[in-house]
């Protein structure tokens, strides 16, 4: 998994300009799914609902760095006690950020860093790198001190071999290892911070896109941003705005977010090397995913928490040889179908409340067997919650966020239709296939006034029905 990956920063789904060819091998040899939805657009809820194969209204875990209910029983929990032997290296983003807390959820090894300084006395990489770094005491976000002039602002200090990326890549490869020399059954999950912001980035990454133009997205005014949904624009406007971020600035963004998924892309490459080296490549599941996106200016916001194409589409690759064929698939998909195709392809019984559907009928041909989705759905408190800082913007029953009394915000999405729904404040409606760019909100255009009443009644049946699994027995218990 990587942190922030846009589904248009791969060769294999449409971009000419970035170099990724871990990800394109494997998109080769995989099914490639080019309609994948996630949950929520932000870290947490976002991981929780791929972990658990239930919407964040569902698991209740909304918020960055909250603790989710301890009823919840996660993927590597039900693969250990079948069996499994189970590890994680980098980004899991739960709540406490331990090892020990990681452990107890059903990983047996654990390497961690979650890539936020609070969380630098739990990660596994601040201790190997003080172990191994001769500059350890350079932070790893710091800017490098010398520049120059015409190159990329945001080179780092550190060197590559030291930076968590990389650092992510080599431990993962080492548990590989150790789990391949078993004949167990394992279950790996490698999670990477890049390509979030901050864009500091190590040498070569911080060059190999200098003489690349890329092009930029539309630059938007306070006046287009307070055309947004109130929460939205409380959003985008928190802070230092974004939205006066100059051309030349932003090329560099571009320039250094592309380098981090290239760098990304390196480590993915070495994983699956080891991978074939170890002899495990033809029975062996590979899944790679993302989070969340990233709006990198798009609508005036540089990271995500919003419903725009840029942050809640991202790319899902599902590879197994000798079972799944490589194909595109354009089907609606969601990230709490990860979970239910996992266990299906183990055959493991997927649990009662997991609200997902296994995807294993649909790229094993079987079109009778899986019933392809109208719509998906995504959720998110907007504007985020943030309780430290000076963007300190905390929930306060009764209050709200930030003034905004109800920042619980839903999505539905079909695959011409997007309906943004903010309890209080309204609604946004894009139709994709005509303004893909999301720049013309419809809701207040009358001759849409059915489009909008029906995919707000879907949400409300969603709302609805979601937890039936789990809230109704099938049967007497006595």
């Amino acid at each position: 998994m990587a942190d922030q990956f846009r589904y248009d920063c791969m060769g294999a789904n449409g971009n000419a300009q970035i170099r990724t060819p871990g990800p394109d091998a494997l998109s080769s040899q995989s099914a490639n799914f080019h309609n994948f939805f996630v949950q929520a657009p932000v870290c947490v809820p976002s991981r929780v609902s791929y972990f658990t194969g239930r919407y964040p209204h569902s698991h209740k875990n909304r918020v960055n760095y909250t603790p989710c209910d301890p009823r919840e029983v996660f993927l590597q929990r039900t693969l250990h006690e079948n069996g499994y032997k189970t590890g994680a290296v980098g980004k899991l983003h739960y709540y406490p950020p331990t090892l020990e807390h990681a452990r107890s959820t059903g990983f047996d090894s654990v390497q961690l860093h979650d890539g936020v300084d609070a969380t630098d006395p739990y990660s596994s990489y601040v201790k190997w790198r003080k172990m191994h770094d001769p500059q350890a005491s350079v932070a790893d976000t710091k800017v490098a001190s010398v520049i120059p002039p015409g190159r990329n602002p945001y080179r780092a200090e550190i060197k590559y071999e030291f930076s968590a990326t990389h650092w992510t890549g080599q431990e993962t490869c080492k548990m590989l290892r150790d789990f391949c020399a078993s004949s167990q059954p394992f279950f790996l999950f490698s999670s990477f911070f890049k390509p979030h912001s901050p864009f500091q980035l190590p040498s070569p990454y911080d060059a190999m896109y200098d003489a690349v133009e890329i092009p930029l997205p539309r630059r938007v005014a306070r006046g287009d941003i307070q055309k947004l949904p109130l929460p939205v624009q409380k959003l985008i406007l928190r802070g230092k705005p974004e939205f006066e971020t100059g051309a030349r600035q932003l090329e560099w963004i571009y320039r250094s977010y592309y380098g981090a998924v290239s760098m990304v892309d390196y480590e993915i490459g070495r994983i699956l090397d080891e991978l074939d080296r170890c002899g495990r490549a033809a029975d062996t599941i590979v899944i790679f995913a993302a989070d969340h996106g990233a709006q990198l200016l798009e609508h005036g916001l540089m990271d995500k928490n919003v419903f725009f194409e840029a942050s809640v589409h991202t790319p899902f690759l599902l590879r197994y040889p000798g079972k799944i064929a490589p194909n595109a698939f354009t089907d609606l998909v969601e990230s709490v179908d990860l979970l239910p195709t996992v266990l299906d392809f183990c055959g493991i019984q997927i649990p009662r409340r997991v609200q997902g559907r296994s995807l294993a009928p649909l790229v094993l041909g079987d079109r009778s067997g899986y019933s392809s989705r109208e719509l998906v759905f995504s959720e998110n408190i907007i504007p985020e919650v943030i309780t430290s800082g000076s963007l300190n913007m905390p929930f306060v029953a009764g209050a709200g966020v930030a003034g905004i009394r109800h920042p619980d915000a839903k999505m539905v999405r079909t695959t011409k239709w997007k309906l943004n729904y903010y309890p209080g404040h309204g609604y946004e409606l894009y139709d994709l296939r005509n303004d893909p760019s999301e720049e013309h909100d419809l809701s207040g255009d009358g001759q849409y006034k059915d489009v909008v009443s029906d995919l707000r009644q879907a949400l409300l049946d969603w709302m609805i029905t979601a937890d039936e699994n789990d809230q109704i027995a099938p049967r007497w218990m006595i």
